[in-house]
């Protein structure tokens, strides 16, 4: 995946990290759900992580803070990313999780934002996640 083609606008930007402010105060009800839909889609991923799920779910959180913020200062996020790609593959993470991820984020933006979660909201989510998906992959392991 080219980086260049997932690059989000400004206006995008400015969308997902409104809509961030908008998930934080519920955020440990949306990491919940995230985990819920993940291994709903996903069930084999649900041996990858410990039975109490709840640090997992704050990192998540953590992280995803930390990339919406980071959006306009790529110089910054990409590195972050590719480390955050080298210490997942440790756990076993492959290219082919990116999809089931993507699907319970997304399912979870809706399910948390409800009638503020537009389809220009989700087009900027997706590149969003299209941008932290190209700047992971090279690091992880084969579908």
């Amino acid at each position: 995946m080219n980086r260049a083609n997932t690059l989000p606008s400004p206006k995008q930007i400015a969308l997902v990290q409104d809509s961030m402010k908008l998930i934080e105060p519920i955020a440990e009800q949306a990491a919940e759900l995230f985990y819920q839909r993940l291994f709903q889609i996903a069930p084999e991923l649900r041996p990858m992580f410990a039975t109490d799920i709840k640090p997992q779910e704050e990192k998540l959180i953590k992280t995803l803070q930390m990339a919406v913020t980071s959006l306009t200062n790529l110089e910054l996020l990409v590195p972050k990313l590719e480390q955050l790609a080298r210490q997942h593959k440790n756990y076993g993470v492959k290219k082919s999780h990116f999809d089931p991820v993507n699907q319970a984020l997304l399912y979870t933006l809706e399910q948390g934002l409800g009638a503020n979660f537009s389809n220009e909201l989700r087009h900027a989510w997706q590149k969003v996640m299209a941008l932290i998906q190209s700047s992971m992959e090279p690091f992880l392991g084969e579908k």
